[in-house]
């Protein structure tokens, strides 16, 4: 049985790395690759800020997680 902390780090990732499948589908989907300089840099700062959010709320959850072990 995972810990915690452990179940919080597998969750982090597969957030990351599902937050990031979106972001690519839309890059290619949209076709931002073919956008302007100001649209490529906009994209980028929302992807940017969404992963930055997802990162801060799993490492908070995470270290709340080790610092509140359960007693056994």
């Amino acid at each position: 049985m995972a810990t915690a902390p452990g179940r919080e780090v597998l969750l982090l990732v597969a957030l990351v790395l599902a937050l990031d499948a979106v972001f690519l589908s839309i890059y290619f989907v949209g076709n931002v690759r073919s956008a302007s300089d100001p649209a490529k840099v906009a994209f980028t700062a929302v992807w940017t800020l969404a992963i930055l959010v997802i990162a801060i709320r799993g490492l908070s959850r995470i270290r709340s997680a080790r610092l509140h072990k359960p007693l056994d």
